[in-house]
């Protein structure tokens, strides 16, 4: 696992300090829910997003190189997932996965197969 995938894109406009929780979370084709937790520690930055019960209700982990654009004026973050991905994602406990290296190589080999990250910045 290579630590670009734990990172933001500097091309974002994610701005590091900047408290994300409560976010609205967009994928490439529609809102998926909000940020229930982040980090934007250097190469290990992820969101932690709830989907809300009405969606796929659970929780996913997302690393932060799949963020394409933080919207700082209207509190958005957007993907560079659709919301079938985020979707199928395996469900996050923070209880059981915050400290799990063996879960953060599977949800990026997960990301990896329904969508490649690209060298760095984004997932596709």
């Amino acid at each position: 696992m290579t630590a670009h995938e734990w990172t933001f894109d500097t091309e974002s406009g994610h701005l590091a300090g900047t408290d994300l929780t409560g976010w609205r979370v967009e994928a490439a084709d529609g809102h998926i829910g909000k940020v229930d937790k982040h980090s934007d520690e250097v190469d290990d930055s992820y969101l932690v997003v709830d989907t809300g019960a009405w969606i796929f209700g659970k929780k996913v982990l997302i690393p932060a190189s799949a963020v394409t654009r933080v919207d700082l004026q209207e509190h958005t973050i957007h993907l560079g997932l659709v919301t079938e991905q985020v979707k199928d994602a395996p469900e996050f406990s923070s209880d059981k996965h915050l400290a799990d290296r063996q879960y953060r190589e599977e949800i990026v080999a997960y990301y990896r197969v329904r969508g490649p990250f690209s060298g760095g910045g984004g997932v596709v």
